[in-house]
Protein backbone atom coordinates (compact mmCIF):
# COMPACT_ATOMS: atom_id res chain seq x y z
CA UNK A 1 0.00 0.00 0.00
CA UNK A 2 1.25 3.36 -0.68
CA UNK A 3 0.77 6.07 2.18
CA UNK A 4 0.20 9.98 1.22
CA UNK A 5 2.82 11.03 4.50
CA UNK A 6 4.94 8.83 6.93
CA UNK A 7 5.74 10.78 10.03
CA UNK A 8 9.30 9.01 10.87
CA UNK A 9 11.43 8.21 13.44
CA UNK A 10 9.35 10.20 15.98
CA UNK A 11 8.08 8.92 20.19
CA UNK A 12 4.61 8.57 19.45
CA UNK A 13 2.73 9.48 22.30
CA UNK A 14 -0.64 8.60 23.59
CA UNK A 15 -2.63 8.73 26.76
CA UNK A 16 -1.44 5.15 27.55
CA UNK A 17 1.66 4.54 25.42
CA UNK A 18 5.14 5.81 24.48
CA UNK A 19 7.27 4.45 21.77
CA UNK A 20 9.30 4.92 18.75
CA UNK A 21 7.47 4.73 15.62
CA UNK A 22 6.40 5.70 12.05
CA UNK A 23 2.89 7.13 11.60
CA UNK A 24 1.45 6.61 8.00
CA UNK A 25 -1.10 8.56 6.29
CA UNK A 26 -3.69 7.87 3.68
CA UNK A 27 -6.31 10.53 2.47
CA UNK A 28 -7.67 11.94 6.20
CA UNK A 29 -6.84 9.03 8.16
CA UNK A 30 -4.44 7.12 10.16
CA UNK A 31 -3.30 3.88 8.17
CA UNK A 32 -0.73 2.13 9.80
CA UNK A 33 1.84 2.32 12.27
CA UNK A 34 4.90 0.60 12.54
CA UNK A 35 8.58 0.92 11.93
CA UNK A 36 10.91 1.77 9.10
CA UNK A 37 8.89 -0.62 6.54
CA UNK A 38 6.29 1.95 6.09
CA UNK A 39 8.77 4.57 4.60
CA UNK A 40 9.22 2.81 1.81
CA UNK A 41 5.69 3.12 0.43
CA UNK A 42 5.24 6.99 1.01
CA UNK A 43 6.89 9.65 -1.04
CA UNK A 44 6.61 12.31 1.81
CA UNK A 45 8.65 12.12 4.82
CA UNK A 46 7.85 13.99 7.50
CA UNK A 47 11.09 13.29 9.98
CA UNK A 48 10.29 13.43 13.73
CA UNK A 49 13.72 12.22 15.30
CA UNK A 50 14.10 13.82 18.73
CA UNK A 51 10.76 15.10 18.96
CA UNK A 52 6.72 14.00 20.23
CA UNK A 53 4.22 12.72 17.79
CA UNK A 54 0.76 13.89 19.26
CA UNK A 55 -2.73 13.22 19.11
CA UNK A 56 -3.98 17.01 17.59
CA UNK A 57 -4.79 18.82 20.60
CA UNK A 58 -8.43 19.55 21.24
CA UNK A 59 -9.80 22.88 22.82
CA UNK A 60 -13.59 22.95 24.07
CA UNK A 61 -13.81 26.08 25.35
CA UNK A 62 -13.24 28.89 23.16
CA UNK A 63 -15.14 31.95 22.15
CA UNK A 64 -14.64 33.34 18.76
CA UNK A 65 -16.74 36.17 16.66
CA UNK A 66 -19.06 36.19 19.81
CA UNK A 67 -20.45 39.59 20.98
CA UNK A 68 -20.42 40.54 24.61
CA UNK A 69 -19.95 44.02 26.21
CA UNK A 70 -21.39 46.32 23.50
CA UNK A 71 -18.10 44.63 21.08
CA UNK A 72 -17.30 41.41 19.65
CA UNK A 73 -14.56 39.05 20.70
CA UNK A 74 -11.31 40.15 18.29
CA UNK A 75 -10.83 36.63 16.83
CA UNK A 76 -13.21 35.42 14.42
CA UNK A 77 -13.14 31.85 12.97
CA UNK A 78 -10.44 32.48 10.40
CA UNK A 79 -7.78 34.28 12.67
CA UNK A 80 -8.60 32.13 15.90
CA UNK A 81 -8.12 28.92 14.64
CA UNK A 82 -5.41 30.07 12.77
CA UNK A 83 -3.96 31.16 16.01
CA UNK A 84 -4.94 27.44 17.38
CA UNK A 85 -3.11 25.27 14.48
CA UNK A 86 -0.35 27.17 15.61
CA UNK A 87 -0.20 26.40 18.97
CA UNK A 88 -1.30 22.65 17.99
CA UNK A 89 -4.90 22.54 18.59
CA UNK A 90 -6.46 21.04 15.65
CA UNK A 91 -10.18 20.81 17.08
CA UNK A 92 -12.20 23.25 18.72
CA UNK A 93 -15.42 23.98 20.22
CA UNK A 94 -17.11 27.32 20.65
CA UNK A 95 -20.66 28.30 21.95
CA UNK A 96 -23.64 29.08 19.65
CA UNK A 97 -25.40 31.63 21.99
CA UNK A 98 -29.18 31.33 22.29
CA UNK A 99 -30.10 35.22 22.83
CA UNK A 100 -33.46 35.83 24.61
CA UNK A 101 -36.07 35.28 22.50
CA UNK A 102 -34.47 32.97 20.16
CA UNK A 103 -34.70 29.34 19.39
CA UNK A 104 -31.87 26.57 20.50
CA UNK A 105 -31.92 26.22 16.42
CA UNK A 106 -31.47 29.90 14.90
CA UNK A 107 -28.18 30.30 17.56
CA UNK A 108 -26.63 27.04 16.11
CA UNK A 109 -27.44 28.01 12.92
CA UNK A 110 -25.95 31.67 13.10
CA UNK A 111 -22.87 29.88 14.55
CA UNK A 112 -22.46 27.39 11.70
CA UNK A 113 -22.59 30.63 9.87
CA UNK A 114 -19.98 32.17 11.58
CA UNK A 115 -17.75 29.14 11.20
CA UNK A 116 -18.48 28.05 7.54
CA UNK A 117 -15.75 29.35 5.06
CA UNK A 118 -13.20 30.16 7.74
CA UNK A 119 -12.22 27.92 9.89
CA UNK A 120 -8.97 26.57 9.11
CA UNK A 121 -9.08 23.50 11.38
CA UNK A 122 -12.18 21.15 12.47
CA UNK A 123 -14.87 22.40 15.00
CA UNK A 124 -18.18 21.78 16.67
CA UNK A 125 -20.70 23.83 19.13
CA UNK A 126 -22.33 23.66 22.44
CA UNK A 127 -25.23 25.53 22.55
CA UNK A 128 -25.38 28.27 25.62
CA UNK A 129 -29.14 28.34 26.31
CA UNK A 130 -30.39 31.50 28.11
CA UNK A 131 -34.21 30.63 28.04
CA UNK A 132 -35.81 27.20 28.52
CA UNK A 133 -39.21 26.38 28.13
CA UNK A 134 -40.87 22.99 26.38
CA UNK A 135 -40.18 24.32 22.97
CA UNK A 136 -36.00 24.60 24.21
CA UNK A 137 -36.44 21.34 26.01
CA UNK A 138 -37.81 19.91 22.72
CA UNK A 139 -35.14 21.22 20.87
CA UNK A 140 -32.35 20.33 23.10
CA UNK A 141 -33.37 16.39 21.34
CA UNK A 142 -33.32 17.58 17.75
CA UNK A 143 -29.70 19.57 17.98
CA UNK A 144 -28.31 16.34 19.93
CA UNK A 145 -29.68 14.48 16.92
CA UNK A 146 -27.71 17.14 14.33
CA UNK A 147 -24.36 16.20 16.72
CA UNK A 148 -24.67 19.11 18.98
CA UNK A 149 -24.80 17.31 22.32
CA UNK A 150 -23.73 19.61 25.17
CA UNK A 151 -25.20 22.52 26.27
CA UNK A 152 -23.69 24.97 28.76
CA UNK A 153 -25.91 26.80 31.40
CA UNK A 154 -25.39 30.02 33.70
CA UNK A 155 -25.05 30.77 37.26
CA UNK A 156 -23.94 33.85 36.89
CA UNK A 157 -24.76 36.96 34.93
CA UNK A 158 -28.01 37.83 35.98
CA UNK A 159 -29.92 39.23 32.79
CA UNK A 160 -28.37 37.74 30.66
CA UNK A 161 -27.40 34.44 30.63
CA UNK A 162 -28.14 33.23 33.91
CA UNK A 163 -30.64 30.47 34.28
CA UNK A 164 -33.02 29.96 37.68
CA UNK A 165 -32.03 26.42 39.57
CA UNK A 166 -35.42 24.86 38.36
CA UNK A 167 -34.43 25.78 35.15
CA UNK A 168 -30.89 24.30 35.87
CA UNK A 169 -32.59 21.17 36.81
CA UNK A 170 -35.02 20.37 33.78
CA UNK A 171 -32.21 20.99 31.92
CA UNK A 172 -30.01 18.37 33.39
CA UNK A 173 -32.73 16.13 33.76
CA UNK A 174 -33.27 16.28 30.33
CA UNK A 175 -29.63 15.16 29.08
CA UNK A 176 -29.58 12.22 31.84
CA UNK A 177 -32.73 11.24 29.57
CA UNK A 178 -31.35 12.16 26.00
CA UNK A 179 -27.41 11.77 26.44
CA UNK A 180 -26.45 14.90 26.53
CA UNK A 181 -23.66 16.76 28.96
CA UNK A 182 -23.94 20.53 30.71
CA UNK A 183 -21.08 22.74 30.94
CA UNK A 184 -21.79 24.75 33.89
CA UNK A 185 -20.34 28.04 34.37
CA UNK A 186 -20.54 27.77 38.18
CA UNK A 187 -20.53 31.33 40.05
CA UNK A 188 -23.37 32.65 42.34
CA UNK A 189 -24.64 35.26 40.25
CA UNK A 190 -27.13 36.65 42.79
CA UNK A 191 -24.33 37.66 45.69
CA UNK A 192 -22.03 38.25 43.35
CA UNK A 193 -24.19 41.14 41.82
CA UNK A 194 -24.71 42.17 45.40
CA UNK A 195 -21.24 42.58 45.80
CA UNK A 196 -20.28 44.45 42.85
CA UNK A 197 -23.10 47.18 43.28
CA UNK A 198 -21.76 48.09 46.56
CA UNK A 199 -18.23 48.26 45.58
CA UNK A 200 -19.41 50.72 42.31
CA UNK A 201 -21.04 52.97 45.20
CA UNK A 202 -18.53 52.91 47.29
CA UNK A 203 -16.01 54.39 44.00
CA UNK A 204 -14.33 51.23 43.86
CA UNK A 205 -13.86 50.85 40.15
CA UNK A 206 -10.15 50.13 39.04
CA UNK A 207 -10.21 47.08 37.28
CA UNK A 208 -8.67 44.57 40.67
CA UNK A 209 -11.88 45.25 42.00
CA UNK A 210 -13.37 42.50 39.15
CA UNK A 211 -11.71 39.95 41.16
CA UNK A 212 -12.25 41.63 44.37
CA UNK A 213 -16.05 41.51 43.60
CA UNK A 214 -16.28 37.57 42.92
CA UNK A 215 -15.10 35.85 45.80
CA UNK A 216 -13.86 32.44 45.76
CA UNK A 217 -16.41 31.16 48.07
CA UNK A 218 -19.32 31.91 45.19
CA UNK A 219 -17.55 29.78 43.00
CA UNK A 220 -17.59 26.78 45.25
CA UNK A 221 -20.99 27.25 46.37
CA UNK A 222 -22.43 27.35 42.89
CA UNK A 223 -19.47 24.50 41.90
CA UNK A 224 -21.66 22.52 44.96
CA UNK A 225 -25.16 23.16 44.30
CA UNK A 226 -24.56 22.44 40.80
CA UNK A 227 -23.07 18.94 41.37
CA UNK A 228 -26.23 18.85 43.68
CA UNK A 229 -28.72 19.08 40.83
CA UNK A 230 -26.64 16.73 38.77
CA UNK A 231 -26.92 14.07 41.06
CA UNK A 232 -30.58 14.95 41.67
CA UNK A 233 -31.34 14.46 37.71
CA UNK A 234 -29.22 11.74 37.43
CA UNK A 235 -27.14 13.81 35.12
CA UNK A 236 -23.48 14.07 34.48
CA UNK A 237 -21.98 17.27 34.78
CA UNK A 238 -19.56 19.31 33.33
CA UNK A 239 -17.81 22.27 35.47
CA UNK A 240 -16.02 24.73 33.18
CA UNK A 241 -13.06 27.22 33.81
CA UNK A 242 -12.69 26.25 37.46
CA UNK A 243 -9.96 28.63 38.91
CA UNK A 244 -9.59 28.40 42.92
CA UNK A 245 -9.20 25.27 45.16
CA UNK A 246 -12.55 26.00 46.99
CA UNK A 247 -14.44 25.10 43.92
CA UNK A 248 -11.90 22.08 43.73
CA UNK A 249 -12.75 20.68 46.67
CA UNK A 250 -16.18 20.37 45.68
CA UNK A 251 -15.54 18.34 42.85
CA UNK A 252 -13.23 15.78 44.19
CA UNK A 253 -15.32 15.11 47.12
CA UNK A 254 -17.97 14.33 44.51
CA UNK A 255 -15.99 12.29 42.18
CA UNK A 256 -15.01 10.71 45.90
CA UNK A 257 -18.13 10.00 46.37
CA UNK A 258 -18.60 8.12 42.78
CA UNK A 259 -20.61 11.00 40.84
CA UNK A 260 -20.05 11.54 36.94
CA UNK A 261 -18.60 15.19 37.67
CA UNK A 262 -15.75 16.51 35.51
CA UNK A 263 -13.84 20.16 35.23
CA UNK A 264 -11.89 21.56 33.66
CA UNK A 265 -9.15 24.64 34.21
CA UNK A 266 -7.06 27.04 31.96
CA UNK A 267 -3.88 28.18 31.53
CA UNK A 268 -4.29 31.24 33.17
CA UNK A 269 -5.48 30.13 36.72
CA UNK A 270 -1.96 28.06 36.34
CA UNK A 271 0.24 30.71 35.36
CA UNK A 272 -1.26 34.10 37.05
CA UNK A 273 -2.91 35.56 40.36
CA UNK A 274 -4.58 38.26 41.55
CA UNK A 275 -1.26 39.94 41.48
CA UNK A 276 -1.07 40.52 37.81
CA UNK A 277 -3.86 43.55 38.54
CA UNK A 278 -0.81 45.75 40.44
CA UNK A 279 0.32 47.40 37.57
CA UNK A 280 0.13 51.15 36.66
CA UNK A 281 -3.51 52.74 35.62
CA UNK A 282 -5.93 50.52 33.59
CA UNK A 283 -3.23 48.16 32.53
CA UNK A 284 -5.04 45.65 34.83
CA UNK A 285 -7.84 45.30 32.49
CA UNK A 286 -6.06 42.94 30.61
CA UNK A 287 -6.59 40.10 33.15
CA UNK A 288 -9.83 40.85 33.42
CA UNK A 289 -12.17 37.61 32.81
CA UNK A 290 -14.52 35.21 34.78
CA UNK A 291 -13.94 33.74 37.02
CA UNK A 292 -11.14 36.03 37.93
CA UNK A 293 -7.36 35.14 39.18
CA UNK A 294 -7.13 34.05 42.57
CA UNK A 295 -4.06 34.23 44.99
CA UNK A 296 -1.09 32.44 43.91
CA UNK A 297 -1.04 29.44 46.35
CA UNK A 298 -4.41 28.10 44.42
CA UNK A 299 -2.00 27.75 41.53
CA UNK A 300 -0.48 24.96 42.77
CA UNK A 301 -3.72 22.87 44.14
CA UNK A 302 -5.14 23.23 40.21
CA UNK A 303 -1.49 21.72 38.66
CA UNK A 304 -2.24 18.75 41.95
CA UNK A 305 -5.79 18.31 40.66
CA UNK A 306 -4.45 17.92 37.25
CA UNK A 307 -2.48 15.32 38.40
CA UNK A 308 -4.39 13.20 40.31
CA UNK A 309 -7.70 13.60 38.22
CA UNK A 310 -9.84 15.66 40.01
CA UNK A 311 -9.45 18.12 37.37
CA UNK A 312 -9.55 16.21 34.09
CA UNK A 313 -9.24 19.06 30.88
CA UNK A 314 -7.46 21.72 30.24
CA UNK A 315 -8.74 24.23 27.95
CA UNK A 316 -8.31 28.04 27.15
CA UNK A 317 -11.86 29.73 27.46
CA UNK A 318 -9.77 31.80 24.87
CA UNK A 319 -12.52 35.07 24.63
CA UNK A 320 -10.03 38.19 23.20
CA UNK A 321 -10.53 41.70 23.68
CA UNK A 322 -7.86 43.92 21.91
CA UNK A 323 -6.59 46.51 24.95
CA UNK A 324 -7.36 49.73 22.40
CA UNK A 325 -10.65 50.41 22.07
CA UNK A 326 -12.10 47.27 23.69
CA UNK A 327 -10.85 46.47 27.14
CA UNK A 328 -11.23 50.89 27.02
CA UNK A 329 -14.91 50.53 27.05
CA UNK A 330 -14.47 49.77 30.93
CA UNK A 331 -12.23 52.76 31.58
CA UNK A 332 -14.15 54.19 34.36
CA UNK A 333 -15.89 51.07 35.18
CA UNK A 334 -14.91 47.61 35.89
CA UNK A 335 -18.42 46.47 34.98
CA UNK A 336 -17.97 47.65 31.60
CA UNK A 337 -14.48 45.70 30.60
CA UNK A 338 -15.20 43.36 28.30
CA UNK A 339 -14.74 40.05 29.89
CA UNK A 340 -12.01 37.83 28.42
CA UNK A 341 -8.51 37.12 27.34
CA UNK A 342 -6.42 35.56 24.55
CA UNK A 343 -5.00 32.24 24.89
CA UNK A 344 -6.11 30.12 22.19
CA UNK A 345 -2.16 29.56 20.67
CA UNK A 346 -0.19 29.27 23.75
CA UNK A 347 -2.18 25.81 25.92
CA UNK A 348 0.24 23.32 24.85
CA UNK A 349 3.29 24.99 25.26
CA UNK A 350 1.83 26.17 28.54
CA UNK A 351 0.76 23.05 30.46
CA UNK A 352 3.97 20.93 28.62
CA UNK A 353 6.33 23.95 29.99
CA UNK A 354 4.66 24.12 33.36
CA UNK A 355 3.43 20.47 33.71
CA UNK A 356 6.21 18.06 32.00
CA UNK A 357 9.05 20.11 32.23
CA UNK A 358 8.68 20.95 35.28
CA UNK A 359 8.15 17.09 36.55
CA UNK A 360 4.13 17.70 37.86
CA UNK A 361 3.04 14.82 35.43
CA UNK A 362 4.11 12.15 32.88
CA UNK A 363 3.80 13.42 29.13
CA UNK A 364 0.52 10.88 29.01
CA UNK A 365 -1.29 12.60 31.27
CA UNK A 366 -0.29 15.87 29.25
CA UNK A 367 -1.76 14.22 26.36
CA UNK A 368 -4.73 12.97 28.31
CA UNK A 369 -5.45 16.56 29.70
CA UNK A 370 -5.19 18.71 26.34
CA UNK A 371 -6.77 15.79 23.98
CA UNK A 372 -7.45 12.64 24.71
CA UNK A 373 -10.13 13.27 27.79
CA UNK A 374 -11.64 16.04 25.77
CA UNK A 375 -12.58 13.71 22.75
CA UNK A 376 -13.95 11.33 24.98
CA UNK A 377 -15.95 13.58 27.39
CA UNK A 378 -17.52 15.53 24.17
CA UNK A 379 -17.98 12.93 21.63
CA UNK A 380 -15.13 12.65 19.12
CA UNK A 381 -13.02 9.62 20.38
CA UNK A 382 -11.36 7.78 18.89
CA UNK A 383 -11.82 9.87 15.53
CA UNK A 384 -10.31 12.46 17.45
CA UNK A 385 -7.82 12.23 20.86
CA UNK A 386 -5.33 9.45 20.02
CA UNK A 387 -2.84 7.85 17.87
CA UNK A 388 -4.55 4.78 16.17
CA UNK A 389 -5.04 2.85 12.76
CA UNK A 390 -8.48 5.09 11.58
CA UNK A 391 -8.60 8.01 13.49
CA UNK A 392 -8.16 11.19 11.71
CA UNK A 393 -4.66 12.10 10.93
CA UNK A 394 -4.26 15.11 13.11
CA UNK A 395 -0.80 14.84 14.40
CA UNK A 396 1.59 17.42 16.41
CA UNK A 397 5.33 16.83 15.66
CA UNK A 398 6.27 18.63 19.20
CA UNK A 399 9.75 19.84 20.01
CA UNK A 400 9.87 19.35 23.91
CA UNK A 401 13.69 21.11 24.09
CA UNK A 402 12.46 24.24 21.51
CA UNK A 403 12.10 27.21 23.96
CA UNK A 404 9.90 30.30 23.20
CA UNK A 405 9.35 33.91 24.98
CA UNK A 406 5.43 34.27 24.60
CA UNK A 407 4.85 37.88 23.20
CA UNK A 408 2.17 39.65 21.22
CA UNK A 409 4.72 40.97 18.92
CA UNK A 410 5.23 37.15 17.74
CA UNK A 411 1.47 35.39 18.40
CA UNK A 412 -0.52 34.57 15.78
CA UNK A 413 -4.02 36.31 17.59
CA UNK A 414 -5.53 39.24 16.48
CA UNK A 415 -5.78 40.96 19.67
CA UNK A 416 -2.90 43.50 20.76
CA UNK A 417 -1.63 41.90 23.84
CA UNK A 418 -0.57 38.53 25.85
CA UNK A 419 -2.06 37.36 28.88
CA UNK A 420 1.26 35.76 29.58
CA UNK A 421 3.61 38.12 27.49
CA UNK A 422 7.57 37.43 28.97
CA UNK A 423 6.86 33.82 30.16
CA UNK A 424 9.66 31.68 28.82
CA UNK A 425 7.98 27.99 27.59
CA UNK A 426 9.70 24.89 26.98
CA UNK A 427 7.80 22.81 24.26
CA UNK A 428 6.42 23.54 21.21
CA UNK A 429 5.31 22.53 18.05
CA UNK A 430 7.38 22.21 15.13
CA UNK A 431 4.65 20.12 12.21
CA UNK A 432 0.49 20.37 12.63
CA UNK A 433 -1.37 17.85 10.63
CA UNK A 434 -4.85 18.42 10.23
CA UNK A 435 -6.88 15.43 8.32
CA UNK A 436 -3.30 14.30 6.47
CA UNK A 437 -2.56 17.96 5.68
CA UNK A 438 0.38 19.76 7.07
CA UNK A 439 -1.37 23.24 7.81
CA UNK A 440 1.84 24.41 10.02
CA UNK A 441 5.74 23.82 9.56
CA UNK A 442 8.36 25.42 10.96
CA UNK A 443 6.36 28.83 11.69
CA UNK A 444 4.85 28.79 8.50
CA UNK A 445 1.05 28.80 7.90
CA UNK A 446 0.16 26.08 5.34
CA UNK A 447 -3.32 26.00 5.96
CA UNK A 448 -6.14 27.23 4.06
CA UNK A 449 -9.51 29.57 5.16
CA UNK A 450 -13.02 26.92 4.92
CA UNK A 451 -10.54 23.41 5.02
CA UNK A 452 -12.41 22.75 8.90
CA UNK A 453 -15.10 20.88 9.16
CA UNK A 454 -18.52 20.55 11.45
CA UNK A 455 -17.73 17.80 13.91
CA UNK A 456 -21.09 15.85 14.70
CA UNK A 457 -20.32 14.53 18.34
CA UNK A 458 -21.69 11.64 19.76
CA UNK A 459 -23.61 12.18 23.03
CA UNK A 460 -21.93 11.56 26.49
CA UNK A 461 -20.32 8.43 27.36
CA UNK A 462 -17.96 7.87 31.08
CA UNK A 463 -14.04 8.34 29.78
Amino acid sequence: MNFDTVVANGRVVTATDTYVGDVAIQGTKIAAIGQSELRKNSSHIIDASGKYVLPGAIDVHTHLDMPFGGTTSSDDFETGTRAAVFGGTTTLIDFAIQYRGQSLRRAFDTWMQKAANKAVCDYSFHCIITELGNDELAEMNALIRDGVTSFKLFMAYPGVFMLDDASIFKALRKTADNGGLVCMHAENGNAIDVIVQQALSEGKKAPKYHALTRPTTAEAEATSRAIALAEMAGAPVYIVHLSCNDALEKVREARDRGLPVYAETCPQYLFLSIENFDVPGFEGAKYVFTPPLREKWHQEKLWNGLKCDHLQVVSTDHCPFCFKEQKELGLDDFTKIPNGGPGIEHRLSLIYSGGVAQGRMTVNRFVELVSTTPAKLFGLYPRKGTIAVGSDADLVVFDPNQKHTISAKTHHMRVDYSMFEGVEVTGMPAVVLSQGRVIVDGGRFLGQAGSGTFLKRSTYSPP
